[in-house]
């Protein structure tokens, strides 16, 4: 008979009842909502596989695992974060991915945010992606989407941050007043076109910079903006005046309108005792804004900087520019039809002030400064442009 088994080691016993303990101690974490697993796979499926490296997050997204399961070791590690048996961030690496986006993603009834920027997606935005009532943050930035932005996406009521810059999307504006809680709005470096609808009222910033997008900005479409600080229209078809209303925003600080076609500019000094005022840079370059400067743009106490360059202002530069306790530091009034001579505050070393005013018809502009490099027009181009009489 063989002898019996020696008794176990005390320390392989405590070792044993350590183990047990852990085990009994880590959360039991259910199987993923059945209909977050079949988008999932969806969305996977209608990208290239070729298009997905072996090192990417998708690489690791095999679905004879639980996308939710912890620890994630070698399944599912990354792109996605699950709240319980929910997926509530869909968040892709840059890797180039090629695909489409497709309307299965309207399962993940959950989710937060879907980010799939600087990648290659294409294709329409499905109409479905309105399905996900919890959505705060939509970005598809740097991809190349392309169609009408879905009127239905203006029924996200949780949208926070829409950002679908640097795609081919075209079409229209839809009126996306309704998205009460949406901050931050870029749709920059599209195709869109027509008017600027009217704005959710809520908005932080705002950057439609390089669409093809026309007509007046009207006081409608920014009406009951207070909160608005970032304004990006350049490089659009604008046209019209830009009316004082713009300016008296309450909260505006910065404002880019360069390369339109707007006609002139109206500005009037901020009240007193209001929150308006906080202007810190405007920029109106390269439109056809004809007329004298506006001198209110002074009347603004934390204006740092303001470029006006090539339009087709004329008359004096007002004196208010120059004043002593400015708070002007960059100043663009190259190309345009100025005349006189600049204010001898520019010059007086009280306050700094760089920037340009050559390309005029300015007299007497010390070439010793930075501001008079650029050289002025000729005396031809000015007396033409003031119909050949004196320039006063």
């Amino acid at each position: 008979m063989p002898p019996p088994p020696p008794p176990p080691r005390p320390h392989l016993l405590l070792l044993f009842f350590f183990l047990l303990s852990i085990s009994s101690s880590l959360p039991v974490r259910s199987a993923t909502f059945p209909a977050d697993v079949s988008a999932l796979r969806a969305f996977k499926s209608a990208v290239k596989p070729s298009s997905i490296p072996p090192t990417s997050c998708l690489a690791t997204w095999n679905f004879s695992a639980d996308p939710c399961a912890v620890p994630r070791i070698t399944h599912f590690t990354c792109g996605l974060t699950c709240s319980g048996d929910r997926v509530v961030l869909l968040t892709l690496d840059s890797q180039g991915y090629s695909g489409t986006l497709t309307p299965f993603i309207s399962k993940l009834t959950q989710l937060i945010t879907l980010d799939l920027g600087d990648n290659n997606f294409y294709g329409p935005l499905p109409s479905s992606i309105s399905s996900l009532p919890n959505l705060r943050n939509l970005i598809l930035r740097v991809n190349s989407f392309s169609g009408p932005l879905p009127p239905s996406i203006a029924t996200l009521a949780s949208l926070e941050t829409l950002d679908l810059s640097r795609n081919t999307l075209s079409g229209t504006l839809p009126n996306l007043n309704s998205l009460t809680g949406l901050t931050r709005l870029d749709l920059s470096y599209n195709k869109f076109t027509g008017s600027l609808p009217r704005l959710p009222p809520n908005l932080n910033e705002l950057a439609l910079k390089a669409n093809s997008l026309s007509g007046p900005l009207t006081k409608s479409s920014f009406g009951g903006l207070t909160r608005l600080m970032v304004v990006e229209l350049s490089e659009n078809s604008f046209t019209g005046t830009l009316d004082s209303w713009f300016f008296l925003l309450p909260s505006l600080q910065q404002v880019n309108l360069a390369k339109n076609s707007l006609t002139s500019v109206a500005v009037e000094k901020p009240p007193a005792n209001s929150n308006a005022g906080e202007l810190v840079a405007v920029d109106l370059s390269y439109n056809k804004m004809e007329g004298f400067l506006p001198a209110n743009f002074a009347k603004y106490p934390m204006l740092r900087s303001l470029a006006l360059s090539y339009n087709r202002f004329r008359g004096p530069i007002p004196w208010q520019y120059s004043k002593k306790g400015s708070s002007l530091r960059r100043l663009y009034l190259d190309g345009n039809y100025l005349n006189r001579s600049p204010p001898a505050g520019f010059f007086s070393g009280e306050g700094p002030v760089s920037g340009s005013l050559g390309d005029n018809c300015l007299e007497s502009c010390p070439s010793s400064s930075e501001l008079c490099l650029k050289p002025q027009k000729p005396a031809s181009i000015c007396q033409q442009a003031y119909g050949g009489k004196p320039k006063s």
